[in-house]
C-alpha cells in the first residue's frame, strides 16, 4: 500500500518544482557577478585618436556608472537605443559603451545613424572582455558603484519601464 504513494509524492514534487519555476521571471538569469568587483580590462577606445590611452574599469573608481554591452548587429540594441539617448540627455550618470564583437567601422556608421549616448566607448572585437563580464549576449548593461562593485545587471534592452522601475532607483540607491 505504501508504495502507490511513491509515485504520487514523486508526483506532487515534481509540481512543486513546476510552479516555483513559472514564478519566476525568464530573463532573470543569476549572475555570479553581482556584489563582486568588475573584471578588469584594458580596451582600444572607439572614438579615440590613435595613440589615445586604452580605457580601463580602474579610470572609473570613485564613479557610478553603466557598462552597457552592444553592436551594430543587435537588433535589440536598436529598441534600447532611444532610451540610452534620454539617459545620456539627463547626464545623471556616466554611460560607458562595450561594443561587443563588432567591426569598428560598422559601430561608427550605426553611431552616426543612430546618435551616440555613451561618454565612451571602449571595443571589445573578439568578445574576451564580453566572457570575463559573463555577457549571454547583447544588449546587456551593468551597474557599477564607485567602488567598482557590480551591483545589477541587466539581460536584453532596457526599456522605459526597466529605466524607472529599476535602474533609476538602483542608480540613486548606490549613489549616495
Amino acid at each position: 500500500m505504501k508504495k502507490a504513494f511513491i509515485p504520487l509524492a514523486i508526483f506532487l514534487v515534481l509540481v512543486g518544482f513546476l510552479v516555483a519555476g513559472l514564478g519566476r521571471d525568464p530573463k532573470e538569469l543569476p549572475s555570479q557577478f553581482i556584489n563582486k568587483p568588475a573584471p578588469l580590462f584594458s580596451a582600444t577606445q572607439l572614438l579615440a585618436p590613435a595613440g589615445a590611452p586604452a580605457f580601463s574599469p580602474a579610470d572609473m573608481k570613485g564613479k557610478v556608472w553603466i557598462l552597457n554591452v552592444f553592436a551594430s548587429w543587435c537588433v535589440a540594441c536598436q529598441v534600447e537605443h532611444p532610451v540610452l539617448m534620454q539617459m545620456a540627455k539627463d547626464g545623471q550618470f556616466v554611460l560607458v559603451g562595450l561594443n561587443y564583437k563588432d567591426k569598428p567601422e560598422d559601430a561608427l556608421k550605426w553611431l552616426s545613424k543612430h546618435g551616440n549616448p555613451y561618454q565612451l566607448i571602449a571595443t571589445d572585437p573578439d568578445g574576451r572582455i564580453g566572457i570575463d563580464y559573463g555577457v549571454y549576449g547583447v544588449p546587456e548593461s551593468y551597474i557599477i558603484d564607485k567602488n567598482g562593485t557590480i551591483r545589477d545587471k541587466i539581460i536584453g534592452p532596457i526599456t522605459e519601464n526597466i529605466l524607472t522601475d529599476r535602474v533609476l532607483p538602483r542608480l540613486k540607491e548606490i549613489a549616495q
